[in-house]
Order: C-alpha cells, then structure tokens, then sequence
C-alpha cells in the first residue's frame, strides 16, 4: 500500500502533458534551426510548464524527441517514463500512431474508437493546438504523422486497467488538464467510469465491483465473470453507484471485506480509513435487534462477527444492499453483496 506523504504535495504532468511538450520541442528540430535544451507548453487551466529534452534524434523528413514524465508526489505507475514524440510529414492534417508501448483500443465503450491509439482525446486535442502553433510560426502546413512511443509501456501496463478495458500493446495516453494532482481520487473513479462504458458497449449485463484483490478473486470465481466485468472500486463506492444511476447495468455485485461492507451498510460511500469509520454503536443495535450477544465492545467489525457468528454479517450485507439500492436511484435491477473474511471466506450473502 502507497502511503500518502506528509507536507506539501508537489504536482506533476501527464503523458498527454509530455506528448505534447515532446512533440513541440520535436517540429521546432524538423522545422526551425534544431533541438531546444528545454521546451514550455500552456495547459488549459493556464499552468506553462517548461520540459527538459531527454532524448533527441533526427533523420531525414523526422524528428523525434523524448521526455521523462515527472508525475510530482502521485504514485503514478508512469512517473519516470520516457515518453517519446517523432513527427513526420502526414498526407493530410494530423494524424496520430501508437509506437511501441503505446495501446490500441479493441473494445467499444472508450472516448476513442476502436483500432485506434489509446490516445485520449484531450491529448490530442493538445498536440494538434501545438502542431497549428508551430505550422504557423514556421509557415509549414499543418500535415503531421506523430508517433507516441514509451519504451517499456507494454510491462508498465500489465499494473493498470488497460487489458481489462481492451486497450492492448501498451500503456494510454492520458491527461485532462495535463495536471497530475498527487493523491487525487479523480482518476480512480475515472478508471471506474471507463469499466462500466465499456461492459455497457459489449452488452454484458453483470458487472462487479470489489474492494481489493481477495474480494474480487472470490466473486469472479462465484459468477464467472469475465476480467473486463472487474471494477476496481477500491474505496470509492458511491462514484461507483453514482455513475451506474446514470448509465446502468441489469445487475450488479459488491464484495468486499466486513468492515468496508459495514460501513456501506451504514450509509458511507467512501470506505477509505481516513473518511469513514464503523460505527459501532449502530453496530451493536443491529446486533440486538437480530437477538445476537452484545458487541459493543468489539474493535473491529470481524471481531463483532466472530462474536455474533455469520447472523451479523448477513444482515449487514443486506443494509448494504439497501444503501447500494438507493445510491444507484434504483436504475440497477439486482444488486448482490458478498462480505468476505481476509482469506476470503464468505461470511455474509445476499
């Protein structure tokens, strides 16, 4: 588990930041006197970084220059990438390719089409405002091929949701703002959002959401579901739900451990240590109403459950769905919860 650091937290930048710094720095070699020592972008919310170059080579009719993608504080699986930019004259407007370490999307359901590289439209949208930039500086047409490569991005993406999501070869170009907020749960929830556009566009019509590793493990193997079928929710239930009242899927399975299930069953949507904390009061209220011995005294949730025996967590599974219900505005057909032990024993279903 990355822990979060204390202090302040410094920022960092997005490949589709590095791309497009990259492939700046790459049409001033092709088109002007040669290869800057650094090169500065403007991003949309009017931050200009300034990248150095860490890579440079050119050949006849290309350029190509590589940056290392410096993501600040964030515990980005990317952070200290090289990302790599080479431009070339295009039959018409730009166009992008996915080199080596860069994915292409096999599955519907992703902003971009499918056979095309995992490049976000964001990030494209920002190298073709640089590519008009320097087509005008140096009076050149605006008709570039750029090529964005991450040596090693194919490895880089077995630690990510790529392959669940049909994006294959490699890592996704990515960035909205070209700002990486260390610690930020937007992305997460944004890999959450993808999942489920993705199950919508292939017609499945069961997906699951599980809070780690052990949970999703017990659940895949209970329903057979397929890995592209696998949120990632983590801690972020209510995102989860919240984008499912939206755009929704017949049926829907939670798992997880018993003293996040808890906490959902009373109520919370973000289970994270730091945001939500079992009650347990509350606890011992629904202890007693099931007539189970007292567990006020409990410290954890499976200490109330190893008191009370399963009775307890198979109630709490069905708080759980009823909260999971109203959080999805009853747009989701079947909600099931499984509550899971830390070896992964089923303790609670419904």
């Amino acid at each position: 588990m990355t822990r979060k650091p204390t202090g302040d937290l410094r920022r960092g930048w997005t490949t589709g930041a590095c791309a497009t710094a990259a492939t700046k720095a790459a049409l001033m070699a092709l088109w002007g006197d040669g290869f800057p020592k650094s090169v500065g972008i403007t991003l949309p919310r009017g931050e200009t970084p300034e990248f150095p170059l860490a890579h440079t080579d050119k050949g006849e009719g290309w350029a190509e220059v590589g940056i290392t993608k410096d993501a600040g504080d964030d515990p980005d699986v990317t952070h200290g990438a090289l990302i790599l930019a080479r431009v070339t004259k295009s039959k018409g407007g730009v166009v992008f390719v996915a080199g080596d370490g860069v994915g292409t999307v096999t599955k519907a359901g992703l902003p971009i089409g499918v056979g095309e590289p995992a490049i976000n439209p964001k990030p494209r949208e920002f190298m073709c405002a640089v590519v008009d930039e320097m087509a005008a500086i140096y009076d050149m047409p605006a008709d570039v091929e750029i090529t964005i490569s991450i040596p090693n991005g194919a490895e880089i993406a077995k630690k990510t949701w790529n392959g669940r999501l049909g994006i294959v070869g490699g890592l996704s170009v990515l960035g909205t703002t070209g700002v990486v907020r260390p610690f930020s749960c937007s992305a997460w929830i944004a890999s959450i959002h993808r999942g489920i556009d993705v199950v919508r566009a292939d017609g499945l019509p069961h997906v699951a959401g599980c809070t780690g590793a052990t949970s999703e493990r017990v659940v895949q193997g209970m329903y057979n579901l397929p890995d592209f079928a696998m949120l990632d929710m983590g801690d972020f239930s209510g995102g989860m739900l919240k984008y499912l009242s939206k755009k929704p899927v017949p049926r829907l399975t939670i798992g997880g451990g018993i003293g996040k299930i808890t906490k959902l069953a009373q109520g919370a949507v973000d289970l994270h240590s730091s945001r939500s904390q079992v009650d347990f009061d509350a606890l011992n209220d629904v202890a007693q109403s099931l007539g189970l011995p007292d567990v006020s005294n409990a410290n954890t949730a499976l200490e109330a459950v190893t008191i009370t025996g399963n009775a307890l967590a198979r109630e709490i599974a069905r708080l759980a769905q009823i909260n999971a219900m109203e959080q999805s505005k009853g747009m989701i057909d079947q909600i099931d919860i499984v509550v899971i032990d830390r070896t992964g024993n089923v303790l609670g279903q419904v």
